[in-house]
C-alpha cells in the first residue's frame, strides 16, 4: 500500500469530518420548509422567527411530484443543533486498494432522466439526469449502475447512490454515495462513446440523510443495488448514546 495513498485518504478524511460540521454543514441543518407549489417563498424574517440570530438561512427550489409546478423552499442551518451535539464521528472501513477498481463512463443521451425514489417521498420518484452508466468487474461479472449528473464542489461530478451487502448491518441502511469527476467535463463524448474512469470506492461517504432527518437523499435504484458487501469508505455516523435523528 502506498504511504502517500495513504496520507491523502487520510486527509479525505478530517476533510469529511470538517465538511459536515461546518455552519453549512448537513448535522446542522435543523429545518427544511416547502411552501405548497405555486405559491410564493416564505419571507426570510417570518422563516427566522424562534432562530438564533447566528443561523443560516438558505433557499431552495424544486419540481412539485404531482402538478409539476415550482416549490419554493428554505432552510435553516444551527451549529447549535442537536445533531452537532451529538456528534461523534464517522465510521469508516480501512483504507482498501483493492476497491479502486478500473471501469469505464458509457454516454448513452445527454438528455436521459432516470427516475430516483427519495428518502421522503414516500415510494414516488424524481426523475435526474443519468447521462450514462458506469461499467466495472468485480470478480469477472460486469456491473453496469446509473450514476447521475451533478455540480458539488463547484465542480461538475457523477454522482453514484448505490446499495451494498454491507447496508443496515455494518454500515449506513439506505446506501451510500460516490461522487466521481465527471469525464464529459474534460472530453466530448457522444452517445455510444465510453471513456476510462477510476472507481474509488474508499471514497464512499453516508448520505447527509445519516447526518440530518431534514435532508431528502436519493434512494438506490434496483439496478444500482450490488450483490456483495463493499467493505471501503464510510460505513455510518456514531452519535452519543441515546440520541436518534
Amino acid at each position: 500500500m502506498s504511504s502517500t495513498a495513504l496520507l491523502e485518504h487520510e486527509d479525505w478524511i478530517a476533510a469529511r469530518r470538517r465538511k459536515v460540521t461546518e455552519p453549512d454543514g448537513a448535522l446542522s441543518l435543523v429545518l427544511t420548509h416547502w411552501s405548497p407549489a405555486g405559491r410564493p417563498p416564505v419571507d426570510e424574517s417570518e422563516a427566522r422567527t424562534g432562530h438564533p440570530d447566528d443561523a443560516l438561512f438558505t433557499r431552495l427550489q424544486r419540481a412539485d411530484l404531482e402538478s409539476g409546478l415550482t416549490q419554493e423552499g428554505y432552510r435553516i442551518w444551527r451549529q447549535d443543533s442537536p445533531a452537532q451535539q451529538a456528534f461523534e464521528e464517522i465510521e469508516y472501513y480501512d483504507y482498501d486498494p483493492a476497491w479502486i477498481l478500473p471501469g469505464r463512463f458509457e454516454l448513452v443521451d445527454e438528455e436521459r432522466v432516470v427516475p430516483f425514489e427519495h428518502i421522503k417521498d414516500a415510494g414516488a420518484t424524481r426523475a435526474l439526469p443519468v447521462s450514462g452508466d458506469l461499467v466495472f468487474e468485480v470478480d469477472g461479472t460486469e456491473y453496469r449502475l446509473n450514476a447521475f449528473d451533478t455540480v458539488y464542489g463547484g465542480h461538475a461530478k457523477l454522482q453514484l447512490v448505490f446499495g451494498d451487502r454491507t447496508n443496515g448491518a455494518e454500515s449506513y441502511g439506505a446506501g451510500r454515495f460516490l461522487f466521481l469527476d465527471h469525464p464529459t467535463s474534460d472530453h466530448a463524448l457522444a452517445p455510444g462513446d465510453s471513456i476510462p474512469i477510476t472507481i474509488d470506492f474508499n471514497r464512499a461517504t453516508v448520505p447527509p440523510c445519516g447526518f440530518s432527518n431534514q435532508m431528502n437523499c436519493p434512494l438506490p435504484p434496483l439496478q444500482n443495488r450490488l450483490p456483495f458487501p463493499i467493505r471501503a469508505g464510510e460505513k455510518r455516523v456514531r452519535f452519543a448514546d441515546g440520541f436518534t435523528l
